[in-house]
């Protein structure tokens, strides 16, 4: 009796000590999935995409440490991995009216709809007064349009905020809840090349064409210093074009509220500033967390010069 008792209590340490070993090496694989998981899963290091010394010809970063991105500096394919498992959506707002809806619209969306963030879901958000004028258009697999009225007021000409007050509105009543990622762009430009996810960001800000060789002493900030738009002389960083300007849903709406109460104080006093004026006032503020270089938005009326290896998207020298 005691032979076959010490037979059990041996075969059962024996199964204890299998089960515990099974269970240890379980426990094992999966803390290594899931440092795995979340290795994946973390955004990668600006260093893991973005690699200055590329492109020595020209300024890859700004004093506050944002990368500016020009074609060569940057490995789409590392983005690719970590943006691709979130699923994000991102939203392309255009402003069009009158002439601009038959001379650029159908043009400006048919070309986004080829170049504009290849592979992930995006909504084009198309702000006009009468959507009777809308052309044909025709869109590829995970795009959407959405057709936002423009509702004006007979105390405002200005379309710039015209535009503002109801790109607003929208952000606040759906496009916030909609959209991770949003960009706000002028309707009267071509994408030439791919527009991916190198150029998303908290708060993306586009150097202007124009002024981006010229001397920081004559870049046209607003010098009243009773504009809310006002610069002091001897200060800025850049010359950003409003063309383009993106960010986060939440910083898109933060500046249109920026604009709006600056444009209306402005008013008050009997001022007029433009709204380029206003986005640099709110840039040099608040620092944006990427710059897009000359190539995003290159006026091909300009000698091309040889810092410009790719034209991403073309200016067309109208603004709105």
């Amino acid at each position: 009796m005691n032979s076959k008792w010490k037979m059990l209590l041996l075969t059962s340490f024996a199964l204890l000590l299998m089960l515990i070993k099974y269970h240890s090496r379980i426990k094992n694989h999966l803390q290594e999935t899931n440092l795995c998981w979340d290795h994946e899963a973390e955004e990668p290091q600006l260093s893991d995409w973005f690699n200055p010394k590329k492109r020595p010809d020209v300024k890859t970063t700004t004093d506050w440490f944002a990368p500016i991105i020009w074609e060569g500096t940057y490995n789409r394919q590392v983005l690719e991995k970590y943006y691709k498992r979130l699923n994000i959506t991102i939203g392309l707002a255009v402003f069009a009216m009158g002439k601009f809806v038959d001379q650029y619209l159908q043009q400006f969306i048919h070309s986004a709809n080829k170049h504009f963030m290849k592979g992930y879901s995006v909504i084009f958000y198309i702000l006009m007064d009468d959507f009777s004028k809308l052309p044909p258009i025709k869109l590829g697999p995970l795009r959407t349009l959405k057709l936002c009225i423009i509702f004006k007021q007979h105390t405002w000409k200005d379309l710039n905020y015209i535009y503002m007050r109801n790109f607003n509105v929208y952000i606040l009543e759906h496009i916030q809840y909609e959209v991770d990622f949003l960009f706000s762009m002028s309707v009267n430009q071509i994408f030439k090349n791919d527009f991916g996810v190198e150029n998303l960001g908290k708060s993306v800000a586009q150097l202007h064409t124009w002024w981006y060789f010229g001397h920081a002493k004559n870049f046209p900030y607003e010098r009243r210093s009773k504009s809310a738009a006002f610069i002091p002389p001897g200060e800025g960083d850049f010359y950003y074009h409003s063309a383009i300007f993106g960010g986060t849903p939440g910083e898109v709406l933060a500046f249109t509220e920026e604009y709006i109460k600056g444009i209306q104080n402005d008013t008050r006093r009997g001022l007029q500033s433009t709204y380029e004026c206003y986005l640099n006032k709110y840039l040099f503020i608040n620092k944006p967390t990427k710059l897009l270089s000359p190539e995003y938005n290159w006026d091909l009326n300009f000698r091309t010069p040889p810092q410009i290896k790719r034209v991403k998207i073309a200016w067309q020298s109208t603004s709105i």
